[in-house]
């Protein structure tokens, strides 16, 4: 598939709008939020080349999209939504990576998805998700929900706390096998197991540490005190490692993120990692090809 025709499908496919390249246009999607989303133009800031070498990428924090709405404040690491930059369609199969904060008692109305892997990791406050097979739950931090679209699903997200506000990671993940039964795992996670080690929270198979999807993907948080230091092997042939440093400054290799910064390396095996001060990071190991 040409680059043309795979960033074609890519945003047209998952439900997004953006602005066409005469900036006329706005292709709307069919998400129903509960407060319209307010167009912002061809983009929240103006477009930021993503510095790069011969297998490295580096997206520092303050060049994510901006999309302050009011009641929903997302930082956008890769295109979504009125957030359009050609630099940033995907790192690999990892196709959205949103740091999203929603006001109390706010949310995503029910909206649809299909064909697409989505991974939900509260950072902060009660996130409560309802679909059409009838499930209702919550997420919280220190919990991990995925959900496999499939054949199509649709369901809606709120800020179940009328108090405070919810902060959560969104991440989108192209599957690696299409039309699936639409499904939904979630578990709790123990925060112990991440401190100065790397704690196991997704992978491609059922009976593995952490919850499961449809791609040969790996993901792990870490919670490292100042000074720890640690090896990352990769576990899958030619994938590359997406490193999204939460909080504190981090080292990998000889780059040197701070909170908030993104960072892919590929055409390697494995990568050193060390806590420059007390640091709290998500490793994200996925194939490199759709």
């Amino acid at each position: 598939m040409e680059r043309k025709d795979f960033i074609k499908k890519g945003l047209m496919g998952t439900g997004m709008f953006i602005a066409s390249t005469s900036l006329a246009n706005v292709i709307k999607n069919d998400i129903s939020e509960l407060k319209e989303l307010e167009i912002l133009g061809f983009n929240h800031i103006p477009n930021t080349n993503s510095t790069t070498t011969v297998n490295t990428v580096l997206h520092k924090s303050d060049t994510r999209g901006d999309a302050n709405h009011g009641w929903l404040h997302s930082r956008h690491t890769f295109s979504f939504a009125n957030y359009y930059n050609p630099e940033r369609m995907h790192f690999g199969v990892l196709r959205v990576l949103n740091d999203d904060t929603v006001a109390s008692g706010m949310g995503f109305s029910t909206h649809p998805h299909d064909n697409m892997e989505i991974i939900s990791i509260p950072l902060e406050g009660d996130l409560e998700h309802k679909d059409s097979m009838d499930n209702v739950t919550v997420i919280k931090n220190g919990d991990i929900q995925v959900m496999s679209a499939g054949t199509g699903i649709k369901h809606s997200e709120f800020n179940k706390n009328k108090d405070k506000q919810v902060k959560f990671l969104q991440i989108w993940v192209f599957p690696n096998k299409k039309n699936v039964t639409p499904r939904y795992d979630q578990i709790s996670l123990n925060e112990k197991d991440r401190h100065n080690k790397l704690q196991q929270i997704l992978s491609p198979t059922p009976n593995d540490a952490g919850v499961w999807i449809h791609q040969n993907a790996w993901f792990h948080l870490g919670k490292f005190d100042k000074g720890i230091a640690t090896e990352y092997s990769f576990k899958g042939k030619g994938n590359g490692l997406y490193v999204f440093n939460l909080n504190g400054d981090l080292k990998v290799n000889d780059q040197l993120l701070n909170s908030r910064d993104g960072f892919g390396i590929w055409d390697t095996n494995k990568v050193s990692i060390k806590a420059d001060t007390d640091s709290e990071f998500l490793l994200m190991e996925i194939p490199m090809t759709v």
